[in-house]
């Protein structure tokens, strides 16, 4: 299943109290202090792992609770840092308060962090309190109490290539062909009803990412057919491919509608860079008056018998390479 959001509670560690204590050695009757300070409560942090590429493993588990740090001792012993709790995130996740619209991170890269909650300083033992005055204080501080909060967190999927077309235009034929995803596929509208990525390899060590976008309807913008549950993940995107189908009559009423949908989620999604496709051109029919009067360039492909595949595919790496 794939997840794009969870809200999880977040308890950060309190800091250790510290410690009082006072020397105590033979022949030393009047030791001073030397009680040590507590320890860091933990934190908890997100941080990003490539091969994660949901949140499945977090929507089940609500709460996080980092270790309280330790208390110091004598012999002006620091007490241990509470241990952290590590929460691995796909890359492309967004972090903020409950119901905030303010963004505390956007994770993308492999191995980056971010401390969503610090735990609490540990306090002062009462070898910190001592004085020409106060020569045996019995005064210690205790920790401080560890951040905490209820987050949501959103997951918007990195690709450098989005697929866009209307159900059953042979998106998900056309990634599993480039790609080794595998993706649901068939005759029938919707079969697709979340995300898929592949990974299109060229040339010896290079590669790039590409994702299924489920299928756009007419009113996908306003919340009709899967509506904006995906939208957001093609804001991602480096560039577009359009899909069209060759069976449909009218392809320019098709890209056109295509674009206001995207266009009517976020105006910016028009400004990207982007390819169109004729498909499934191993299908033997008459061409519509629509596709001769068609004016955009556009690459005919059949992800059944690969036509047109290999040049599809030098044109999205030309077009990444303009965006890097």
């Amino acid at each position: 299943m794939f997840i794009d959001f969870t809200q999880v509670e977040l308890f950060a560690g309190k800091g250790g109290a510290g410690a009082v204590s006072f020397r105590k050695e033979k022949y030393i009757p009047k030791g001073g202090p030397d009680g040590g300070d507590g320890g860091r409560g933990g934190h908890v942090l997100f941080k990003v792992d490539t091969g994660l590429h949901t949140l499945h493993d977090i929507r089940y588990r609500k709460k996080y609770q980092a270790e309280n740090g330790h208390h110091g001792g004598g012999s002006n012993k620091t007490g241990r840092n509470g241990t952290d709790i590590l929460i691995p995130i796909p890359p492309g996740t967004l972090i903020r308060r409950k119901n905030e619209e303010n963004l505390l991170a956007d994770l993308t890269k492999d191995g980056q962090s971010f401390i969503a909650c610090h735990g609490g300083q540990g306090g002062k033992g009462n070898a910190r309190y001592k004085t020409a005055t106060q020569r045996a204080p019995r005064t210690a501080q205790k920790g401080t109490p560890g951040e905490s909060g209820f987050f949501d967190i959103e997951l918007k999927i990195l690709a450098d290539v989005g697929l866009v077309g209307f159900p059953n235009s042979g998106k998900s034929t056309l990634l599993s062909k480039l790609s080794a995803a595998k993706p649901k596929i068939a005759e029938y509208p919707f079969t697709t009803l979340e995300p898929q990525l592949g990974i299109v390899k060229y040339g010896e060590y290079n590669s790039f990412v590409m994702a299924d976008i489920p299928g756009l309807i007419k009113g996908a913008s306003d919340g009709k057919g899967l509506g904006l549950q995906f939208l957001k993940h093609i804001e991602r995107n480096k560039i577009h491919i359009y899909i069209i189908d060759v069976q449909e009559k009218f392809p320019a009423d098709i890209l056109e509608a295509l674009k206001k949908e995207l266009a009517q989620f976020n105006q910016n999604l028009l400004r990207k860079p982007y390819l169109i496709c004729r498909s499934k051109m191993d299908l033997d029919i008459d061409l519509s008056d629509g596709w001769k009067s068609f004016s955009h360039e556009f690459t005919d492909i059949s992800a059944i018998n690969g036509q047109g595949l290999s040049e599809l595919v030098q044109k999205i790496v030309k077009l990444i390479e303009l965006q890097n």
